[in-house]
């Protein structure tokens, strides 16, 4: 006979079925383990005859074979140690031989028959649900594993005796409870920041539309405080994508308890970070910041400090919504839909020219310092602002700006237009900087003014197609912010104005260009 259970092998967010069979046959005392294992589940056979000692069974002298299928799947993780221990109590007749029927299994082995907690609980129950299976997983996986919800019953054993236990009739394991709702963490206020007033008009439009950001200024002119703040106007999860961002962490490890939150994402990466730490990658294609940052924040500061083959690694999700990581024999693919903001210092000094400081590091340190950062990474940047640097004025004034409370509103309504477009038009639930292409003439179409405008503004200034659309997409998230549907000219000339500028000697005539149209801009009103 041979014993047959279920598991799972984790590809990125997805679980895919493993049957794990194991045979006691005939012959000399010999443990063989086939199936593209990797080396954690291969030392599976250590954990697993060492837990079975602990409750007081011992392997029989016999050939012990198992067999993780499909044979080319490759297999990584601690999580195959539970199903192979139960298919063999049941070859053994030390439990049921329908012991695991109707279940998914998942779980790692301590040496005294424990079950320790593993990764991708949640895509594991998710995934046993939609096969119409239950899910035996370690009890403190149990709470994050409850969140997967439907009919499907789930065991979360403390140890192997407790599983044997329960199947025996001796123990019955009451099914866990889904964990508690994460309180939102505390997010510093939008009036505490004092003047920067367009700046605050840009991350209000950037929050509104889930826009790239990019703040240039002078150390202490407020740019990482404008940042921290961003998250305090930016509207709660929905549950979609509350479970898809769970998902990501349950393979992170991050979701302690089960604990999940409606708060969205915001990491902000030390620029020393790697390759692999910023869009996954290590010897389990783990997912990365951009990753983690999924539906919510990715915060650069100090961008030119990153190294370039890291800050080019985010071109291609910033494109596509996701990240593939590729190997040998098999690619992993991990959503990245995430809003990018970055902040910056206008030259290595730290105030450039525009201050009328004295630069130490020669004539071009404006220019040298923002080349680290590459063209195409800056066209992505679909608001770019020039922060000057507070006045001591504006630091004695009281703090009377506007609550985050109040813009927070103004873009979940301006969120809730775009919802409710994008779903009319049959394209999911799309924030106007992920809109398609093709739905921009649909629904981002400039009135006669505004496309006049735009035309002038891309002959004059050159603009790619890429800031084309952009500056298209911008516009209608301005116009959201006014709640109205038609587009017009000074919602083109506010998203042309958001446009970066070269810097440095190459960019003077450029400059001048756009010195001009905006002059012009202003003349006409």
């Amino acid at each position: 006979m041979v014993a047959q259970l279920t598991t799972f092998a984790f590809h990125g967010v997805e679980a895919r079925a493993v049957t794990v069979q194991v045979q006691i046959a005939g012959g000399g005392q010999h443990f063989a383990m086939v199936g593209l294992p990797d080396k954690a589940v291969s030392e599976a056979r250590e954990r697993v005859q060492a837990a079975l000692a602990a409750i007081g069974l011992g392997l029989p002298p016999k050939r012990v074979t198992v067999n993780l299928a499909p044979a080319d799947l490759p297999k990584e993780g601690g999580h195959f140690d539970l199903p192979i221990a139960l298919g063999l109590l049941i070859e053994m007749g030390a439990a049921p031989r329908d012991a695991a029927d109707g279940y998914a299994v998942i779980g790692e082995l301590g040496l005294d028959g424990s079950i320790a907690p593993v990764t991708g609980a949640l895509p594991a129950a998710v995934a046993a649900n939609a096969h119409g299976l239950g899910l035996i997983c370690p009890a403190a996986s149990g709470p994050e594993a409850a969140w997967a919800g439907g009919d499907a019953s789930i065991l979360a054993p403390r140890s192997l005796i407790q599983l044997v236990n329960h199947f025996k009739g001796s123990q019955v394991l009451s099914p866990p409870q889904p964990g508690a709702l994460a309180p939102a963490p505390a997010v510093p206020d939008l009036r505490d920041v004092k003047g920067q007033e367009s700046a605050k008009r840009a991350l209000e439009a950037a929050a509104a539309g889930g826009h790239n950001l990019l703040m240039i200024g002078p150390p202490g002119a407020g740019k990482s405080m404008l940042a921290a703040r961003l998250p305090g106007i930016l509207p709660a999860l929905t549950p979609e994508e509350m479970l898809e961002i769970s998902m990501i962490q349950s393979m992170a490890g991050l979701l302690e308890g089960g604990r999940l939150t409606r708060a969205r994402p915001f990491r902000a990466p030390h620029h020393s970070a790697s390759m692999a730490a910023m869009v996954g990658g290590g010897m389990r294609a783990r997912p990365g910041e951009a990753s983690l940052a999924h539906h919510g924040v990715l915060f650069l500061d100090e961008l030119p400090e990153f190294t370039a083959p890291v800050l080019d690694s985010l071109r291609q999700p910033l494109e596509t919504g996701d990240v593939h990581i590729a190997r040998a024999n098999f690619h992993v693919r991990y959503p990245a839909r995430f809003q990018l903001v970055a902040a910056m210092n206008p030259c290595r000094c730290g105030y450039g020219k525009a201050s009328g400081r004295n630069c130490g590091k020669g004539p071009n340190c404006e220019a040298i310092y923002q080349s680290r950062v590459s063209g195409p990474l800056f066209d992505r940047m679909d608001i770019s602002i020039e922060l000057a640097p507070v006045t001591p004025a504006d630091l004695s004034a009281p703090a009377n700006g506007e609550a985050s409370a109040a813009v927070a509103a103004r873009v979940a309504a301006a969120r809730g237009a775009q919802s409710e477009r994008a779903v009319s038009l049959g394209l999911g639930g799309h924030l106007n900087a992920a809109l398609p292409d093709a739905a921009l003439t649909r629904v981002a179409e400039p009135d006669a003014d505004g496309a006049s405008l735009l035309t002038r503004a891309a002959e004059t200034l050159g603009f790619s197609a890429r800031a084309y659309t952009r500056i298209l997409r911008l516009a209608r998230t301005l116009a959201d912010l006014e709640g109205i549907d038609a587009v017009k000219r000074r919602h083109i000339a506010e998203a042309v104005s958001y446009r970066r500028r070269d810097a440095g000697e190459a960019g003077k005539e450029k400059l001048a260009g756009f010195a001009v149209f905006m002059a012009l801009i202003r003349q006409i009103g």
